[in-house]
């Protein structure tokens, strides 16, 4: 039976978060003197500590409570504070299924946490056989569930994630970084039904606003209520909140982007294919696709050479690529070196 009360660590229950100058006056006025702020210049006054508008907005396009969602400073700071609000340093666990995103063993280093790694079936789905004694235990706090999956590309069957959801005490996240790329609906609308689902997404991708480092989590109030009172008080610029307000009022815009990107991978797939040196490509519901070749080591540099740069996972699958879904000119460039190799 999962209890929030019990997965808190003890410190981050006791803790009285910082209140800023804009947590105690949260109306307008004309004159500021709380915050200790320059009163010259354009960028002097703090952001929005709260993030109101960027949430009032994502609550009409997620369909969800703007009390359910929390912004970070990238996705990285929602995986980063999970660290810090459930697992207790050089105690506790946290595990998640390899191969995967890198930053979940970065930051369970960082935070002086052990982090599991799970060996996903040949399909890259949970092997929910070998993972059923980790579900058992108490000192594993987290799960984190990337979908669809970096740098595989697929999406994790709904039906594993709700057995885990519903046969695990622990908070199970899920990083939905790629979802907007898939067919398969997000795990946002389960957050009302599972009280330790965390749905963790960004505006790096399909939105194109990764130089900003904006992120958001989902979850149920009181597990939001932790993450805004660990974060910094001020996590997310002004300048960024106002590149993902404009952003958010411009969904033809974004449709259009998003759908050409998928068209373009539809194209490459099969262009791929035809290509000697590729032995296969892997299925993708996402803006990369995962490539195995002969070499992974010698085609990276022979295409860094020739000023394509791709991502060389082969220390997480066998020689293999994964290549971003770039603008057609860019992806017409790659298709044409690789042929002529």
């Amino acid at each position: 039976m999962f209890s929030l009360e019990n997965i808190v660590r003890t410190n981050i229950k006791e803790l009285a978060g910082y209140s800023s100058a804009r947590d105690e006056f949260k109306g307008t006025a004309e004159v500021y003197l709380d915050a200790n702020e320059n009163p010259f210049g354009t960028l002097n006054r703090y952001p929005d500590p709260r993030q109101v508008n960027i949430k009032k907005r994502l609550s009409d396009i997620k369909q969800t409570k703007a009390s359910q969602i929390f912004i970070g400073n990238g996705s990285d700071e929602v995986i980063d504070l999970a660290f810090r609000i459930f697992c207790e340093p050089g105690r506790d666990k946290a595990l998640t299924f390899s191969p995967t995103y890198g930053m979940y063993d970065v930051s369970a280093a960082i935070n002086n946490i052990e982090l599991i790694k799970q060996p996903l079936l040949a399909d890259f789905q949970i092997n929910l056989n070998q993972l059923q004694p980790y579900l058992e235990m108490d000192d594993v706090k987290l799960i984190f569930i990337c979908s669809p999956n970096n740098p595989t590309g697929n999406i994790i069957n709904k039906e594993e994630i709700l057995y885990i959801l519903n046969n695990y005490h622990g908070i199970v996240i899920i990083d939905e970084a790629y979802i907007d790329f898939s067919t398969k609906a997000s795990f946002i609308s389960e957050i009302e039904n599972y009280p330790n689902l965390v749905v963790s997404q960004t505006f790096s991708k399909a939105w194109g606003l990764a130089g900003a480092r904006v992120g958001a989590a989902y979850a149920n109030e009181k597990i939001i209520d932790l993450y805004n009172k660990v974060k910094p008080p001020y996590n997310v610029s002004s300048l960024n909140q106002e590149a993902i307000l404009l952003a958010l009022n411009s969904q033809t815009k974004f449709e259009i982007e998003k759908n050409i990107l998928l068209i373009e991978r539809e194209k490459m797939i099969p262009q791929l294919q035809q290509i000697p040196i590729v032995k296969k490509v892997y299925p993708t519901e996402a803006n990369f696709v995962l490539v195995e070749v002969e070499d992974a080591n010698e085609l990276y540099k022979i295409l860094v050479n020739k000023k394509i740069i791709t991502r060389n996972r082969n220390s997480l699958v066998k020689n293999c690529l994964r290549i971003t879904i770039g603008s057609p000119e860019e992806n017409l460039k790659l298709i044409n070196t690789l042929k002529e190799l």
